[in-house]
């Protein structure tokens, strides 16, 4: 089992497996999506990030939670292996939409250090659908019943692609106490959208209110890295560093590395 993730000015950089089996986009076997995984987390490390997170964006549209069917733990947990087999840094792992639990198995076969995790706390409406119930304390029983307590949980709280409507008397800093209470391991603040940039001012309120590890979750870029990092404990990006700033694309080593020359000069 890999250490647990420091954080601290940390750059993690998202990994896109490619349209896995059973999805509507997938056209490739499971070892060539596998094989183009490690080689995009390949490319992130020698940029410089610190970590990698492997996540099934390409999937979408999405089926929620116990709507996934085994070949798509079965597909990550094969990308994990080639990903963990291929770089020496901390893997996350997340599995759209909210496969929490999908993600902390796949996380504590492969050794992975953390998952990422929706809907910890609250419901919400998603671009999938509504999401009812809070995933806390089903999955951290969980985590406990396979004995994966070294597998980190950082959840989102006002996650991005969702209506908050239902929860509009929640600030953030609420709900970032809410997470802290029922026992999250790091707060991940978002803008609305994929590639939309975070407040730097919500990390801060998220960070003061739970006194938890904070990572900016969207829309981090060269221009706004220095801010994002002064207001929170690291970063996770996904757009910016692909060709084009397009999330669908691989790796762009040179836009990787000019990310980690911003954030460290």
């Amino acid at each position: 089992m890999a250490d647990r993730l420091t954080l601290n000015r940390t750059l993690i950089g998202m990994v896109h497996v490619g349209a896995l089996p059973g999805t509507p986009r997938h056209g490739q076997p499971v070892e060539h999506l596998a094989a183009q995984a490690a080689e995009e987390a390949r490319v992130l490390v020698d940029a410089g990030f610190d970590a990698v997170a492997v996540e099934n964006m390409h999937d979408a549209p999405y089926v929620h939670g116990d709507r996934l069917g085994p070949e798509i733990v079965a597909a990550m947990t094969r990308v994990g292996v080639e990903v963990a087999t291929a770089v020496d840094v901390p893997i996350g792992v997340q599995i759209l939409s909210g496969g929490n639990r999908h993600a902390l198995a796949v996380a504590q076969a492969i050794g992975g250090s953390f998952i990422r995790c929706e809907n910890f706390v609250y419901a919400h409406v998603a671009d999938e659908g509504l999401l009812p119930e809070a995933e806390a304390g089903a999955l951290l029983r969980e985590r406990r019943r396979i004995g994966a307590e070294g597998v980190a949980v950082f959840t989102d709280i006002k996650k991005k692609h969702a209506s908050h409507a239902i929860t509009a008397d929640i600030s953030i800093a609420d709900a970032a106490h809410a997470a802290a209470f029922f026992g999250a391991d790091g707060l991940i603040v978002t803008g609305a959208w994929t590639g939309t940039p975070a407040d730097p001012d919500d990390a801060r309120r998220a960070k003061d209110a739970s006194g938890l590890p904070v990572l900016v979750g969207s829309g981090v870029t060269p221009d706004n890295i220095g801010a994002m990092l002064d207001a929170a404990d690291g970063v996770i990006v996904g757009s910016w560093i692909k060709h084009g700033g397009d999330w669908k694309n691989p790796v762009d080593p040179e836009r990787a590395a000019r990310l980690v020359y911003a954030a460290r000069g």
